[in-house]
């Protein structure tokens, strides 16, 4: 019952973590930053919720299942969102389900290798989620259209940039994220995996 109520403790807060994941149209100024920020962080509780679940079950595909859960919570969340006025398509799109599935994958082709599932299912989910992640922006029609149309976030004075710093983020934010994610990704994967051992 323990290890059910902390799966679902987990999935909450990866979706409390990820709500925003689309957001970094809203920060107009620092779009890409944002955007490289909130990939990061989707990716690490992710791996560290869908490992958990995937070494305790012993099961391939939970790990998808969990990013299941992560996506319904997500929508359930936006819906509120949504009835505030929002654009509809400004509702999260699961970026989750594809990069689950290739840690699924590498669980099952390596045997329910757990080592391997850290190094090989870490690096690929950190490399994956940057990448599908920019699926949101591709599915808001305009993002300047509408990060000026509905209210935004602002930044304290101290953090509002001189001159607009979109696109300026090392010029790549997905490979940014990328990278930073299959480096973090492999750690946060451990310790999904570790909290079964303790």
């Amino acid at each position: 019952c323990t290890h059910y109520l902390f799966i679902v403790v987990v999935a909450v807060n990866s979706t409390l973590l990820t709500i925003n994941a689309g957001d970094y149209i809203f920060y107009t100024d620092w779009a890409w930053t944002s955007y490289t920020v909130f990939s990061i962080s989707q990716t690490l509780m992710l791996l560290v919720g869908a490992c958990y679940y995937l070494t305790f079950t012993g099961v391939p595909g939970t790990a998808t299942y969990y990013a299941l859960i992560m996506t319904v919570y997500t929508w359930i969340a936006k819906a509120a969102w949504f009835s505030l006025g929002y654009p509809y398509d400004f509702i999260v799109t699961p970026v989750w389900l594809p990069s689950a599935m290739l840690l699924d994958l590498v669980y099952w082709a390596t045997k329910k290798n757990k080592h391997s599932l850290i190094l090989f299912g870490g690096v690929l989910v950190g490399m994956s989620l940057p990448l599908f992640n920019m699926v949101n922006l591709i599915t808001v029609a305009d993002p300047l259209e509408t990060a000026f149309k509905y209210p935004r976030p602002t930044l304290p004075p101290y953090m509002t940039p001189i001159e607009p710093q979109v696109g300026k983020f090392y010029n790549s934010p997905v490979a940014l994220g990328a990278g930073a994610g299959a480096v973090l990704g492999c750690t946060m994967a451990a310790l999904g995996v570790k909290l079964n051992t303790w």
